[in-house]
């Protein structure tokens, strides 16, 4: 056998070898994980069932009107509440929904109202006790809640916390307050004594 082939074949063997191992450094390395791109929901819709409709319609005194939204506005929180903790995340997103409908249509109902009536700021500072009561509750389940979920009760609490502050606006903004600096200064020099026969003599 002549050296010829007999280098051909080692020359062969080396590339084979050196293929082999290049492609064994390769499977060592450990791949990048893939990281995936959180997506958002859909937005929950903001739906008030013909049942909720029917009590909100039947409730004629805005006293009641009031008193029955945050009654079913509560209960769709507490129903959130509930699927958040199963996991139910998307049920859980429809219930928020519903409370956002709630509130929104109990905050235009207000606005319809006089404002210069004690009665209508009794019942924005009824709205405004509700919906401080209700912001802790949203936060604890956003904060246990999917990213993709947890955007819509980020909005719903911004909502409710604008509705809030305007409920405040709407309960003390007749109450008036006066300016320290406004305020009338009273003279701090004593009034000159009018002269008289008897504190003109000598």
């Amino acid at each position: 056998m002549s050296s010829q082939p007999v280098g051909k074949i080692l020359f062969l063997t080396l590339i084979v070898l050196s293929c082999a191992a290049t492609v064994l450094s390769q499977e060592s390395q450990p791949s990048p994980t893939p990281q995936p791109t959180p997506l958002t929901a859909p937005p929950p819709l903001r739906t008030i069932t013909k049942a909720e409709h029917d009590q909100l319609n039947a409730s004629m005194e805005p006293k009641q009107k009031v008193k029955v939204t945050i009654l079913l506005a509560g209960v769709r929180l507490t129903a959130a509440e509930k699927y958040t903790g199963q996991g139910e995340y998307e049920s859980a997103s429809h219930e928020v929904g519903s409370y956002h409908a709630l509130i929104q249509n109990l905050h235009t109902f207000l606005a319809l109202q006089k404002r210069d009536n004690n009665k209508t700021r009794d019942q924005y500072k009824r709205l405004e006790l509700a919906l401080r009561a209700d912001g802790p509750r949203l936060t604890a389940m956003r904060r246990v809640t999917p990213l993709e979920f947890a955007v819509w009760i980020k909005q719903v609490e911004d909502f409710a916390r604008e509705a809030r502050t305007e409920a405040l606006n709407s309960f003390y903004g007749h109450t008036v307050v006066r300016d320290p600096e406004t305020r009338e200064e009273k003279p701090t020099e004593k009034p000159k004594q009018t002269p008289t026969p008897d504190n003109q003599l000598p």
